[in-house]
């Protein structure tokens, strides 16, 4: 194959792009106006960004330009990616002679490197303490045109694999568990017109005695058309899409685990004689499943996190505080048992087995805790 000359810094760009996309699952982002330089993110890592500058650099005055321009670029993708918290690795290819880049190395939370050669990584510890394998997995035989084909074909597949697995997560499926509790619903209001008996036996209030089934039961149950209909409507919007994000058996251990906790902190606050019944403290905590979800996903999602979901969430609380014959009790403590059994039951290539044992091991002291306040105090 004919040899074609490929510079030292398009050579290095080229096997650092391949390392961090195709070795280290970094994403490229789009940004409108950034020249000579590659910007990725990981979310999930130490260096949430990892910038490779290729524009050349000749002083000192340009660099700190360079590292402003950086950290107001950093403050929108935390705002938009909804991050409290974001590490910066700015890897400079072209820099000039007279750049002091040691006293630049370690910033407030952006970290800077002087590379001329993919070899000068060794002359930063903490890179090889968080990418040990750079050196190796860049030690590529191929050359020229060859190296530029291999590193161009693999870095496609790797996009072609993010996008089937975006394309599995946001596919369309038919919603078979929400339909089968909607239905269920609707028989037991029914059910209820015929005969107010199926409703006593089914709806919680303070002295229900041993008959534990009804914190489950309860969000089963409606007091009218009205109450049933704004319920019903909630579930067909929002229920199809957990169903469809978190898969069909995640889905009902969400719904059920939050009418439980609902139910719980609702018999906490419940005046003496009270009585609660209604989905909709399973339903917010359909609400906290999409907060788990829209967090993990909110690069795809881009502003829809803040801009619809937190501020919905927060209407219908504000609402419920509002508005007398509102059980808001049982809503938070729907919304706070679904935020975390979601974050225990896990995002599909999302979450990590830290963040899932964290969310079981919060479940089930959150569980515990609303038992006790419901029934032992």
């Amino acid at each position: 194959m004919e040899e074609i000359y490929i510079s030292n810094n398009d050579d290095l760009v080229m096997r650092l792009l391949h390392y961090f996309i195709t070795e280290m699952e970094y994403s490229p982002i789009v940004l409108h106006g950034a020249k000579d330089e590659i910007w990725l993110e990981k979310l999930d890592s130490n260096y949430q960004i990892i910038r490779i500058v290729s524009n050349y650099i000749h002083n000192n005055e340009q660099l700190d330009f360079d590292i402003f321009k950086t950290r107001q670029i950093t403050k929108k993708i935390k705002r938009k990616t909804f991050s409290f918290d974001m590490n910066v690795l700015s890897i400079f290819v072209n820099l000039g002679d007279n750049v002091e880049i040691n006293k630049y190395t370690h910033l407030n939370k952006i970290d800077c490197i002087d590379l001329k050669n993919i070899k000068d990584i060794n002359n930063y510890d903490f890179i090889l303490n968080e990418f040990p394998s750079i050196l190796n997995e860049t030690n590529y035989k191929e050359k020229g045109l060859e190296l530029f084909m291999k590193i161009s074909n693999d870095i496609a597949k790797k996009n072609e694999l993010e996008n089937k697995k975006a394309d599995e997560v946001f596919k369309e499926k038919t919603p078979y568990v929400t339909y089968i509790l909607l239905f269920v619903n609707l028989l037991i209001f029914l059910l209820g017109n015929i005969d107010m008996s199926v409703i006593d036996k089914l709806f919680l209030y303070k002295g229900f005695g041993n008959e534990y089934y009804r914190l489950i039961t309860c969000s089963f149950t409606h007091f009218n058309i009205l109450h049933v209909f704004f319920n019903m409507y909630a579930l067909y919007i929002i229920g199809p899409q957990i169903e469809n994000f978190f898969g069909k058996t995640k889905y009902l251990v969400i719904y059920l685990f939050s009418a439980l906790t609902a139910s719980l902190l609702s018999l906490t606050f419940m005046p003496d004689n009270g009585s609660s019944l209604g989905a909709s403290g399973a339903i917010f905590g359909l609400f906290g499943a999409l907060l788990i979800f829209g967090y993990h996903y909110r690069i795809y999602l881009g502003n829809t996190l803040k801009s619809q979901i937190i501020p919905l969430i927060l209407f219908n609380l504000c609402l419920g505080f509002m508005l007398s014959g509102i059980d808001n009790a049982a809503h938070i403590g729907g919304l706070i048992g679904g935020t975390l059994i979601s974050m225990g039951l896990g995002v599909k290539y999302k979450s990590e087995k830290r963040e899932l044992v964290n969310g079981i091991i919060l479940s089930i002291v959150v569980l515990c805790f609303l038992i006790y306040t419901a029934f032992m105090r």
